[in-house]
């Protein structure tokens, strides 16, 4: 295998999915805190890596006939305590539901356990050209085998 598309990390927990994540400057404001849309970032990562270690990721959906994609439809979410420039943190992914076009997940940043930042996040599978599609049968049975209550 080529080590350039050998997975990026993680591991699962039961039905949840954890991803490391480093901060880097980049990363931070002025003040060495993590600017806000870098968390947005960290847990696209966080859905990406979930979905390659299920199974399921984005080119094998890219691939079919009619190439699909996710796209966030809709994110709330909640920013608890700062993270730090060095700091190791992970990224923990829960599928909550898989329903017609759209799947939710409750995603949250972890330093040692606690919780930084949560969010619940839905996602919908269209067409490249944006049109709504169903989550795939073969996807969905993957992607079902992960739900949690």
């Amino acid at each position: 295998m080529n080590k350039a598309h050998a997975p990026a990390g993680g591991w699962f927990e039961g039905k949840t999915f954890f991803f490391p994540v480093r901060v880097y400057y980049e990363d931070t404001d002025f003040s060495g805190v993590v600017y806000h849309s870098s968390y947005l970032r960290f847990m696209e990562r966080g859905r990406s890596e979930f979905l390659r270690a299920s199974g399921v990721p984005h080119q094998a959906m890219l691939g079919l006939s009619e190439p699909l994609v996710w796209a966030v439809r809709r994110m709330k979410v909640d920013f608890i305590k700062p993270a730090r420039v060095d700091e190791a943190l992970a990224v923990r992914t829960i599928v909550r539901e898989v329903m017609g076009a759209r799947m939710r997940l409750d995603q949250m940043v972890l330093r040692d356990g606690v919780e930084l930042v949560g969010a619940e996040v839905e996602v919908c599978v269209i067409t490249l050209d944006g049109k709504p599609r169903r989550v795939p049968d073969a996807v969905r049975r993957i992607l079902d085998s992960f739900w949690q209550m």
